[in-house]
C-alpha cells in the first residue's frame, strides 16, 4: 500500500488523462483495458485524485522499478499510529515494512525473510497444498454453488500461510483478522479511518502483533523451518539476532496479508478468464501441466496489485514528461503487462504464450514479490484441483463488481459460482483425494507392529468411513520418491477426529513398512488418501471373523460395528506367538467371543473344524497372509455362494494357461479407443493415450481403478471383486484385468 498523505503540492500538473478514473466501474471491471484507453495519448500523466503521476508503458515502468536510488520505496508504508499505541508500536516501526524500505535496510531484511520462501521449499509444499485444496472442496462440493473467493480461494491461501508460519489452528481467527486490519492500517494513509473504526482496527492490530512477538521470542533458537523460526533464529555476522522481535512480527503481518489475498484474488480472476475462454479450460483439463500457464496468463492480464508506487528523489523525465523531485509515481503494472510494444495480442487470454512469466505482476528489481514462488505453486495447484473436481464450475455473473474500492489493490470481496453436482460423483472416479495428516500418537502394538494415530493438524473432522476401509499412505522412499502403501483403518468409525493404522515391519518386504517404522514419529506429517472400502461389512445376523497376524486390523472396526448392530459374532485370531499378535488387550474386553491361537503354542487355526459345518445365515470375513486365505477359500467351498469375504495383502496368484493377446478398449465418455498390447495393462495404455485414469496399487488389491464395463467380457485378475461380482461382469480393475479370451474389444465407462 502507498502513502498518499503527502505534503501539499501543486495540483495543476500536465498532462492529465481526463478519461481515466481509478475509482470507476470500467477500471474495476478491467484495469488493463481502462489504462489502455489513455496509454497511447498520455503514457505518463498526472492523476489529481491520488496526487501522483501514473506511468503506463512497460519501458518506463522498468526504468522506475530498476532504479531504487532515483525512485524510492520509502514512502510506501507511512501510517499514523494512534498516540495510545506509540510506546509499543512506534511510528518508525511501520516504515520498516519490506515494501517500504530501500537498501541497505531492505537488502538486510529481505535476505533474512527470503530463506523462508525459497523455490525448492515451495515446491516441496505442493502436495500439502493439494491435500488442503481437496479438503476445502469436500466441504461445499455438494451445494452446487459457493462464494468462491471466501469459501475456496481465501480459505486455501490462509491455511497455507498458516502452515508456512508454523501457526496452529488456534491462531487462525487472529491471522484472518490481521490480514484485513493490515490493509486498513495501510489504506488509512490516504483515506483516514473514522472513529470508532480507527481505534478498533489499531487495537486489534497491535494486540495481534504483541501475540506474534511472543511467538517470535519463543522460537529464537529453533531449528524448525517455518518462516517465523527461520527469521527468528537468523543471526548477523557478530552473532546477534539479525532482526528485532517487533520487526519480525511486522513482517509476519505483511505475509498474513500479501500471502493470502493477492493469490486468492488471482485464482478467482482465473475462473473469470476461463469462463470467457473455454478452449483454455479444455486445454488445461486435458493437459494438467498447463495450469501454471493459466495462472501466469491471469497475472499478466490482471495482476492482483495493479499498481506499485515510488517517490522521485531528483528531477527526471519519462516519455517526455518532466517529474519533479518529491513527486509520487504510480507504476501501472496492469498496463505494462498489456503494452503492445512488448506483447502481441495483449488482450487475448492465451495460455500458450512463448514467455508465460515475462510479466510484471510480481513487479521487478529489488522489490520483486518475495512470495512469488509460493503464489505460483499455490495458484496453479489450487486451480487444477478445483477444475478437476468441479469441471463445470462457472461464475454466475462475470460483470459482478463487488470490490473494496482501492486504486492500488482492487480487492474483490466475492464471486458467486455454480456447478453441476454430478461433478461430485464423476470426480470420485477420476481424482485421488488426499489429506495431509499428523502423527499424534505412536505405540508398539506388539513385536514388530507399530500403531499410528493420524489426525488433521487443524483439529478438524476427517472424512467418514466404515469398517473394512483402508487408506493409501505415502511414505518416504529410498530414491526420494514416496512409496504408496495401503493400510486398513483399525480405529472406531464413529471417531471422526483421527484414523489409526497398524503396520507390521516386513523384513522381506519392499521397504514401505520399514519406512513407516523408521520415519514416522509423533509430529510427522504424512499424506494419505481418502478412505476406500473394498472389504465392506454387509448386514447379517451372524458373522465369523478369521484374522491372521496383522490381518486383524480391518477386523477390529468390524467387531465394533457387529456389536452395535446386535449381531452374533465370533473371532478366531491366529499369529506366530502371543507377543507378535497386536491389539490383544483391546480384544480381551469381548471375552470368549475372541479365540486367540498363537501358533507356537496351539499350532495353526483348525479351519476344517471351524468351517466344516455350514453355519446358516453367517458371513465369513477373513484377512491375513495368502496361505491362510487360500485355506479359508478351500474350507468354505461347500458354503452358500457369497458367504465368504476376503481382504488380501498381496495380489491373488493368477494361473495363465494361454499367452495374453492384444485387444482394443473404447472409453465411452471420451470416445477414445486404445490398443492394449499383450505385455501392457489397460491402465498403462490409457495413461499413454493421455486419458484421466487414476490408480494406486497397480496390483488389483486397492480398488482405485475399478471401472464400469459397458460392453464386452473381462478376464478378472484382481483380488477385490467377489466371485459374484466377477461373474456379473459389471466392473473391472483395469490395472490387472484384461479382455476375456475371444473378446477383441471392450467398451468401458469413463
Amino acid at each position: 500500500m502507498t502513502s498518499l498523505q503527502e505534503e501539499a503540492r501543486p495540483m495543476g500538473r500536465c498532462p492529465v488523462a481526463h478519461g481515466f478514473d481509478a475509482m470507476g466501474d470500467d477500471y474495476y471491471r478491467d484495469p488493463a483495458a481502462h489504462l489502455a484507453t489513455v496509454r497511447d495519448t498520455s503514457p505518463v500523466f498526472w492523476y489529481p485524485h491520488l496526487n501522483a503521476w501514473i506511468v503506463t508503458r512497460r519501458e518506463d515502468c522498468l526504468t522506475v522499478l530498476s532504479d531504487w536510488q532515483t525512485y524510492s520505496s520509502a514512502a510506501n508504508s507511512a501510517a499514523d499510529v494512534p498516540a495510545k499505541h506509540r510506546e509499543v508500536y512506534p511510528p518508525d516501526l511501520v516504515s520498516k515494512m519490506i515494501v517500504g524500505q530501500d537498501p541497505p535496510g531492505h537488502t538486510e531484511t529481505r535476505s533474512v525473510a527470503q530463506r523462508g520462501f525459497v523455490k525448492e521449499r515451495m515446491d516441496r509444499l505442493q502436495p500439502e497444498i493439494e491435500a488442503r485444496a481437496h479438503r476445502i472442496i469436500d466441504r461445499f462440493e455438494s451445494n452446487g454453488c459457493a462464494n468462491l473467493l471466501e469459501e475456496y480461494s481465501l480459505e486455501l491461501t490462509t491455511q497455507t500461510i498458516m502452515a508456512l508460519l508454523g501457526l496452529g489452528h488456534e491462531h487462525e481467527a487472529m491471522l484472518r483478522q490481521l490480514r484485513d486490519d493490515l490493509f486498513a492500517v495501510l489504506s488509512s494513509a490516504h483515506e483516514p479511518l473514522p472513529e470508532p473504526a480507527r481505534s478498533e482496527v489499531w487495537d486489534r492490530f497491535v494486540e495481534a502483533n504483541l501475540k506474534l512477538r511472543a511467538i517470535v521470542d519463543a522460537r529464537r533458537d529453533s531449528d524448525a523451518d517455518d518462516i517465523i523460526s527461520v527469521m527468528a533464529s537468523a543471526r548477523a555476522k557478530d552473532g546477534s539476532y539479525a532482526l528485532p522481535t517487533p520487526q519480525i512480527a511486522l513482517h509476519v503481518s505483511e505475509f498474513a496479508a500479501a500471502g493470502t489475498d493477492t493469490t486468492a484474488q488471482a485464482m478467482t480472476n482465473a475462473v473469470l478468464f476461463l469462463s470467457q475462454n473455454p478452449q483454455a479450460l479444455e486445454d488445461a483439463l486435458a493437459e494438467p501441466e498447463l495450469w501454471p500457464r493459466v495462472f501466469e496468463e491471469t497475472l499478466r492480464r490482471r495482476p492482483s496489485s495493479t499498481f506499485t508506487s515510488r517517490r522521485v528523489t531528483r528531477d527526471v523525465e519519462l516519455s517526455g514528461v518532466r517529474i519533479s523531485a518529491g513527486d509520487m509515481v504510480w507504476v501501472a503494472l496492469a498496463s505494462a503487462n498489456t503494452d503492445p510494444e512488448h506483447v502481441e495480442r495483449p488482450f487475448e487470454f492465451d495460455i500458450h504464450r512463448p514467455d508465460p512469466t515475462g510479466h510484471l505482476a510480481f513487479t521487478a528489481g529489488r522489490h520483486t514479490c518475495l512470495g512469488n514462488p509460493l503464489a505460483r505453486v499455490q495458484g496453479a495447484t489450487g486451480l487444477r484441483v478445483l477444475f478437476e473436481r468441479l469441471p463445470s464450475l462457472r461464475p454466475e455473473d462475470t460483470d459482478e463488481l463487488d470490490f473494496l474500492r482501492m486504486a492500488l489493490l482492487p480487492v474483490r470481496r466475492s464471486l458467486q459460482v455454480r456447478w453441476d453436482v454430478a461433478d461430485v460423483e464423476r470426480s470420485r472416479t477420476r481424482t485421488v483425494r488426499t489429506l495431509t495428516l499428523e502423527v499424534t500418537e505412536r505405540t508398539e502394538a506388539s513385536e514388530g507392529v507399530v500403531a499410528l494415530t493420524l489426525s488433521h493438524p487443524d483439529g478438524g473432522e476427517l472424512p467418514p468411513w466404515k469398517a473394512g476401509a483402508h487408506v493409501d499412505v505415502h511414505v518416504p522412499g529410498g530414491d526420494g520418491e514416496p512409496w504408496v502403501r495401503q493400510y486398513s483403518l483399525s480405529s472406531d468409525p464413529k471417531d471422526r477426529t483421527s484414523y489409526r493404522i497398524g503396520v507390521l515391519r516386513e523384513q522381506a518386504g519392499r521397504g514401505g513398512s520399514a519406512a513407516v517404522h523408521d520415519a514416522l514419529t509423533v509430529g510427522s506429517r504424512v499424506t494419505v488418501s481418502w478412505p476406500r472400502n473394498n472389504f465392506r461389512l454387509l448386514p447379517s445376523p451372524r458373522y465369523l471373523f478369521i484374522a491372521g497376524g496383522i490381518g486383524v486390523t480391518p477386523i477390529l472396526p468390524m467387531v465394533r460395528e457387529a456389536e452395535r448392530a446386535g449381531a452374533e459374532w465370533d473371532l478366531v485370531y491366529g499369529g506366530r506367538t502371543h507377543a507378535s499378535m497386536a491389539f490383544r488387550d483391546e480384544l480381551a474386553a469381548h471375552g470368549d467371543r475372541v479365540t486367540v491361537v498363537p501358533q507356537d503354542e496351539l499350532g495353526l487355526i483348525d479351519l476344517p473344524g471351524l468351517l466344516g459345518e455350514v453355519r446358516e445365515g453367517t458371513l465369513v470375513y477373513a484377512c491375513g497372509p495368502e496361505p491362510l486365505l487360500r485355506a479359508v477359500e478351500e474350507n468354505t467351498a461347500h458354503w452358500p455362494k457369497n458367504s465368504l469375504r476376503l481382504e488380501r495383502f498381496a495380489p491373488k496368484p493368477v494361473v495363465r494357461t494361454v499367452p495374453d493377446t492384444p485387444f482394443q478398449v473404447e472409453f465411452a465418455e471420451s470416445g477414445t479407443v486404445v490398443e492394449v498390447g499383450a505385455d501392457e495393462t489397460i491402465l498403462e495404455a490409457a495413461q499413454k493415450a493421455g486419458l484421466p485414469v487414476v490408480s494406486s496399487c497397480r496390483t488389483g488389491t486397492c480398488g482405485t481403478c475399478e471401472t464400469p464395463i459397458v460392453d464386452g467380457r473381462a478376464d478378472h485378475r484382481d483380488s477385490i471383486l467377489t466371485p459374484s461380482e466377477q461373474e456379473a461382469d459389471r466392473t473391472m480393475l483395469i490395472c490387472v484385468s484384461r479382455a476375456a479370451a475371444g473378446c477383441p474389444r471392450l467398451v468401458l465407462g469413463g
